[in-house]
């Protein structure tokens, strides 16, 4: 088991894949990016060794992230290779969380590879707005991606950033759209990572009006519903839906913080809003045994701090953390 220093059991990690996409998302990525060399990339293998460490070490959930996941070359074989842990019973859950835009031809696989749910980055339900925030993505063929995964048996849970004056008009819209589809609706605050072409601070809204403004159409009844992640939820009466909300902003959610994050570079960041993080790559390709690994891992959970700092700077318009989410790991 892996204990941090406040007690709390670590058993859940999201393992970015890749630092690619294929949108450029206005509140998560510049439209000209510089990515990370192939080289500095942890290979599939590798990544396969690190997540196998990390269960045999007393984790109990994956969630593969990016970037965009499934946009990496071949990252089915890993999907697939993982999905022995589940079959075992040494893995409780592997989910991915994806923008949709190649779950048209990977639905399928993930199902038969033990993914049982997902979650799909999906801000808005208006094309042309669609585009604006993408930047380079395509909404019917993201729509299509969704209906594949449902049509596979994917327990689907849509993931919303909260844009002031972009997507608060439609959030009604996408509690009734997702509740007829009977998918989750996660509604996340926008966070101050990375160097971004625009001034987030014009993007921020707190996700308390944001309720207030739903309790006016919607029944909203506190659960104690939990998927292993930040999210508080809500029961929608109307629907028999759920509503998420992710709050690292107006309410943190760091007291019971389960997780950790690992870079495609084999990184591990123990907390998304501070900079201290563990270099697992060396003792990755230094040792064929898992030694190194698993004390680097170690020392690194022994560093977890109580909290993150995350503040939106009006002043100085800089982010609170240097490093994009599309590093990090969604």
């Amino acid at each position: 088991m892996l204990i941090d220093p406040f007690a709390r059991k670590i058993s859940y990690v999201r393992v970015s894949v890749t630092d690619r996409c294929d949108f450029r998302c206005v509140y998560c990525m510049a439209e000209n990016m510089t990515f990370l060399p192939k080289a500095e990339l942890l290979t599939l293998e590798e990544l396969d060794r690190l997540c196998s460490t990390l269960v045999a070490m007393g984790v109990r959930k994956l969630r593969l992230t990016g970037g965009e996941p499934l946009v990496r070359r071949d990252v089915m074989l890993l999907i697939e290779s993982l999905g022995r842990h589940l079959k075992t019973g040494d893995l409780d859950e592997l989910t991915v969380t994806t923008n949709g835009s190649q779950l048209a031809r990977h639905a399928e696989g993930l199902a038969r590879a033990g993914v049982r749910r997902i979650n799909v980055s999906l801000d808005t339900m208006d094309p042309a707005k669609f585009l604006a925030i993408t930047r380079w993505g395509k909404y019917d063929k993201v729509m299509a991606g969704i209906q594949a995964a449902k049509e596979a048996g994917l327990a689907i849970k849509i993931n919303a950033v909260a844009l002031k004056g972009v997507n608060e008009d439609e959030i009604d819209d996408m509690v009734a759209w997702c509740g007829g589809q009977g998918f989750d609706l996660t509604l996340i605050e926008t966070m101050p990572l990375g160097d971004i072409d625009g001034d987030r601070t014009e993007q921020y809204l707190p996700l308390s009006l944001v309720r207030a403004r739903l309790e006016k159409r919607w029944t909203l009844s506190d659960l104690d519903y939990k998927t292993g992640g930040p999210a508080r939820y809500v029961q929608v009466a109307e629907t028999g839906g759920r509503i998420g909300f992710i709050t690292p902003m107006t309410h943190n959610f760091c007291e019971s913080c389960n997780r950790v994050r690992v870079t495609c570079t084999g990184t591990m960041y123990m907390c998304l809003g501070q900079e201290d993080a563990v270099d697992l790559r060396t003792p990755l390709r230094s040792s064929e045994g898992n030694i190194a690994l698993e004390q680097a891992i170690r020392d690194g959970i022994a560093r977890k701090p109580k909290g993150h700092d995350f503040i939106i700077d009006r002043r100085r318009k800089v982010p609170s953390v240097s490093r994009h989410m599309s590093v990090t790991g969604g």
